[in-house]
Formats: C-alpha cells, structure tokens, sequence
C-alpha cells in the first residue's frame, strides 16, 4: 500500500489592497479562486520570507480571517518597469 502526502501549491488570487503613507502594501481582502471574498481582520506580521510548503520567495503577511491565522505571500515581478510589480498567492493542500 503506497501512502501519498498531502503536496501544497501555490493557489494566486485577487487582493484589496491599501497603501499607508509610508508605501507599506496592506492587504484587506482576499477573493479565492471560486470568487468568494474573505476580510483580512489584521495584519499580525509582515517579513521577507519564503513560501516553505509551495517554494517561492517574497514578502509574507501573517494574517487573520475569520479569526484563523494564516499566510499571505506577495511574489514580486523582476521587471522593474510597467504597471506589473508582482502578485499575491496562498498555499493550499492537494492531495
């Protein structure tokens, strides 16, 4: 009997996002990928980190939804021109 594991993947998505006055990104609300809308209740933390399950590398927001924390990434552009500066994802399990 072979036991597979549970594999995360980086799932991208719409973010709301404010700016502060100092330029600092702050996301509100997240739309998954079936166009339900989550409210970001707070920003816990903001780091450069990586993605450990799914691989990447960019900024990561601790969050909390619903009264749950969890991991908010922003995976930024290497072009340094236009209008594209990067885009958000989360991790989810597959099986």
């Amino acid at each position: 009997m072979q036991t597979t594991t549970a594999k995360p993947i980086k799932v991208y998505v719409a973010v709301k996002t404010d700016f502060s006055e100092d330029g600092t990104m702050l996301p509100r609300e997240i739309t998954w990928e079936d166009g339900e809308k989550f409210t970001i209740e707070r920003i816990l933390d903001i780091r450069q980190a990586p993605a450990m399950k799914a691989g990447g590398q960019g900024d990561r927001y601790t969050i909390l939804i619903k009264g749950k924390q969890s991991y908010l990434f922003f995976e930024r552009s290497t072009n340094l021109t236009g209008n594209y500066i990067g885009r958000w994802f989360v991790e989810r399990k597959i099986a």
